[in-house]
């Protein structure tokens, strides 16, 4: 393989044209033909068993050549970038120049480089000081959940639905006289106050009492995730089964003992109040760094490439889409929700990946800057770290594994970057 390399006239892009030897473009041509063979169907030969000349004058010479050149490419183009020194943000911009059994395979790659970041003031850089208090009002607060999720439901028979009561329903919603997809359930159990129903349908619930029927008009919203609903009105049939309310237990000792290994409230509170203090501790780090970070990374200079860019709002929305696969919903089914395309959707990301590709290009700028490593122990301790959290303790492949040991190496310099910053800001 030959390569020569060259800078184009956009920043930070780089054009490779690679010369692939006949012979070695022959022999993936060959392979390929290996492969594929058993699919071909031609006159006068039993189905896989043409030879490949055959072949080849019967469907054209150039049927190989575009498995040919995906078999031989992608292995030439790694090592010519890793001989170069190149480190790429993009996918190639592949250009054939000549591509013939016989001749030597000639393509020009043009890639999207890394981009150089030049840092300013990144030392004594000047924050506001975050404090979090943890009041007796906050302490208050999670007991009152507490209190929520201990509760019991009992059934009221003596008066009309009064809201925070639980309203069991039948009902159905109707659009131009017709029932609609989804509009309808039965023995549904609907926290009057909740809001989660169509404004104002919850508001006309209260009143009613058991058994009794009642047709609710209401107007879907505007912006209601189904089209064929949205801004149209409805009117639901709903019949009242049971009126339930929450009944919550007193706060005192024995709650106390009941929610937790506290014999006392006052120890309870006491926990709670801990908890909170040291959950605000974590919170006060963590936004403290994210001001430190956007400080510093207001003070760089870089030009961020539209690959890396496009790289980052593909990796966020398939985070997306491993967090629907959670809940049992495919990305298609929320873009539909949502009204937009999976493009609309990159688009609106694009802020957060440049805030995303600057802070760790800055970061990887102050390491370099400040000569900050990683050393072999903290990397290996790391290594086992992770590899019992993923259950890989006795995989002497996942402990030896570049890419990881590289991944974790980058990790814990970020964080000792991180680190360094924050120790050097003034934080008034």
């Amino acid at each position: 393989m030959k390569c020569k390399v060259e800078k184009t006239e956009n920043a930070n892009e780089v054009k490779l044209e690679l010369t692939i030897e006949a012979k070695k473009f022959e022999e993936a041509i060959k392979k390929v033909y290996f492969q594929s063979a058993k699919y071909f169907n031609i006159p006068g030969f039993r189905k896989g068993k043409a030879p490949m000349n055959i072949v080849e004058k019967y469907y054209g010479k150039e049927i190989f050549y575009e498995d040919a050149f995906n078999e031989v490419v992608p292995a030439e183009l790694e090592e010519a970038l890793k001989e170069n020194n190149i480190e790429v943000v993009s996918k190639a911009d592949i250009d054939v120049k000549q591509i013939e059994k016989g001749k030597d395979l000639i393509f020009t790659a043009v890639f999207q480089t890394k981009p150089e970041v030049e840092l300013g003031k990144y030392k004594g850089i000047e924050v506001s000081k975050i404090e979090y208090t943890v009041s007796d009002e906050d302490v208050n607060h999670e007991l009152s959940h507490m209190q929520e999720h201990n509760s019991r439901l009992i059934s009221v028979e003596d008066r009309a639905v009064e809201k925070s009561d639980i309203a069991v329903i039948d009902f159905e919603g109707f659009v131009d006289g017709k029932a609609f997809e989804g509009g309808k359930a039965e023995k549904h159990e609907l926290e009057i106050g909740s809001n989660t129903f169509i404004p104002g349908f919850e508001d006309q619930i209260i009143g009613m009492k058991n058994d009794e029927e009642k047709d609710i008009n209401v107007k879907f919203p505007e912006e209601y995730f189904s089209k064929d609903l949205a801004g149209k009105d409805a009117i639901f049939k709903v019949k009242l089964h049971e009126i339930k309310k929450k009944e919550l237990p007193t706060l005192d000792d024995e709650f106390a003992k009941d929610v937790s290994g506290f014999d006392t409230l006052e120890e309870l509170k006491k926990s709670i109040k801990e908890k909170m203090e040291k959950d605000n501790e974590q919170k006060q780090k963590y936004e403290t760094e994210d001001a430190v970070i956007k400080a510093v990374c207001e003070n760089i200079k870089v030009e961020i490439p539209s690959g890396m860019i496009e790289t980052e709002t593909e990796d966020m929305l398939k985070n997306v889409e491993n967090r629907l696969a959670y809940q049992g919903l495919k990305l298609e089914q929320y873009l539909q929700m949502m009204g937009k395309t999976a493009e609309e959707v990159k688009k609106e990301y694009e802020p957060q990946a440049l805030e995303s590709i600057k802070s760790r290009l800055m970061l990887e700028a102050v390491i370099k800057a400040e000569k900050i490593e990683a050393t072999e122990e903290e990397i290996v301790d790391k290594m086992k770290e992770m590899a019992k959290n993923y259950g890989k303790a006795d995989d002497e492949g996942f402990l030896k594994n570049e890419n990881v040991k590289k991944y974790i190496k980058n990790g814990i310099e970020s964080e000792k970057a991180l680190e360094f910053l924050v120790k050097n800001a003034k934080i008034k």
